[in-house]
């Protein structure tokens, strides 16, 4: 299994207003494409601002099939547009984390 754990750090102010506008326009094309993320949290403690999610995948292939096909979605592609037009997002980073054969995922 591989699980892609993704870290977004908002402009101070602006977590509400991505969380809103994900919910309602991204997350249904990315449960589409991708299915269910494994979770999907805000940071508590730490560093603040910050939107941390997992979405599993069979295989590195499986993984970019997937991925492949949402990136060439025209709604996806708009929603892009307009969540970086909404200028919620100041940076962005990613881990391809792979199971151990003792994991319980």
């Amino acid at each position: 299994m591989i699980v892609d754990l993704r870290t977004y750090t908002m402009v101070p102010g602006r977590l509400k207003a991505f969380l809103e506008l994900y919910e309602s326009e991204g997350l249904p094309i990315q449960r589409q494409h991708l299915g269910e993320p494994i979770g999907y949290f805000t940071v508590e403690t730490g560093p603040q601002n910050q939107v941390v999610h997992l979405w599993g995948y069979e295989s590195a292939a499986d993984r970019e099939r997937r991925r492949s096909a949402m990136e060439s979605d025209p709604a996806w592609i708009a929603y892009r547009r307009k969540s970086a037009e909404a200028g919620n997002v100041q940076h962005q980073e990613n881990k391809l984390l792979r199971s151990v054969p003792f994991s319980p995922l």
